[in-house]
């Protein structure tokens, strides 16, 4: 899926970029940019699109996305409700690989920053007392001003270079230009498919959002993405039940099926299966005890 340019906004006078965000969605589409991003999620709960990896989000998740990696992030129906009170609470960090002079990358002793920056084009879920730490660093970062700023920010980058405490997200990293038409249709694929998942979404409705013929369609969405339409749904759905088999105990294995859009049970074991490495049952009883 080609993602859109985005230009990062950043005060002249910093060297990198700290802010935290509070509101009922991300609002932001499918997206890359230069610059790395050191991102906390302490409040909320979505689907998270990062390169050719769909996954769930939820409270409390850490994540480091390398330059032009695409991402987006998108709030479960719940938090976009009018009534809703419910709010998605960020903390994000951007900066360039060489924001502190090409000089600085290419010093002896920061031969770990160089391999951190190749790594995180992958993205980099963080967990264990490396989260922990780099929250503390964070936040006394975002207080701080001057000299002590950037000495914070080297020990996030400190933190980050020699922390074994991660996982990649993505399995490549490659990524391409758009234009804007292009970013606005597959931002419009993403969002129908986000709002009718649930229901039987045939190629001859998606191809005409897409103002394009069922072959076109499948042929553009496949070099886009790497992966057929059918199975990018398919994605999405078992995202959705992996949710609800967690928080919903009261709806059996088969009804969390139909509940996600998949047509029979027999189906939806086996896609799930195909995609999660284990049963829906099986991934229930992991999760939850008693």
């Amino acid at each position: 899926m080609k993602p859109h340019y985005h230009k990062v906004p950043k005060k002249l006078e910093n060297s990198f970029s700290l802010r935290k965000d509070v509101s009922a969605n991300f609002d932001t589409t499918w997206h890359y940019h230069p610059e790395l991003e050191l991102h906390y999620i302490k409040q909320g709960e979505g689907i998270r699109f990062i390169g050719d990896n769909i996954s769930n989000f939820s409270s409390d998740e850490m994540l480091l996305l390398g330059e032009n990696l695409p991402h987006t992030w998108k709030s479960h129906d719940a938090y976009l409700q009018p009534q809703s009170k419910l709010a998605v609470e960020t903390t994000v960090m951007h900066f360039l690989p060489n924001c502190l002079g090409q000089e600085f990358l290419s010093l002896p002793e920061s031969y770990q920053l160089t391999q951190l920056i190749e790594k995180a084009k992958n993205g980099l879920l963080i967990y264990g007392e490396t989260k922990w730490k780099l929250l503390a660093l964070l936040e006394a970062t975002y207080k701080a001003v001057n000299l002590e700023r950037i000495s914070l920010f080297l020990a996030i980058l400190n933190t980050l270079a020699e922390t074994k405490e991660y996982e990649p997200i993505t399995s490549s990293h490659a990524f391409y230009q758009s234009n804007q038409l292009e970013t606005d249709r597959l931002n419009q694929i993403y969002t129908y498919t986000l709002k009718h998942y649930m229901n039987n979404i045939n190629l001859n409705e998606i191809a005409s959002l897409s103002c394009l013929s069922i072959t076109s369609f499948c042929r553009y969405f496949k070099m886009m993405t790497n992966k057929t339409y059918t199975d990018f749904l398919i994605e999405i759905r078992v995202s959705y039940a992996c949710k609800l088999l967690i928080e919903n105990k009261s709806l059996t294995v088969e009804s969390v099926g139909n509940e996600t859009g998949f047509n029979n049970a027999s189906n939806f074991f086996r896609q799930f299966k195909k995609m999660v490495g284990i049963t829906p049952k099986a991934y229930r009883k992991k999760y939850i005890v008693g």
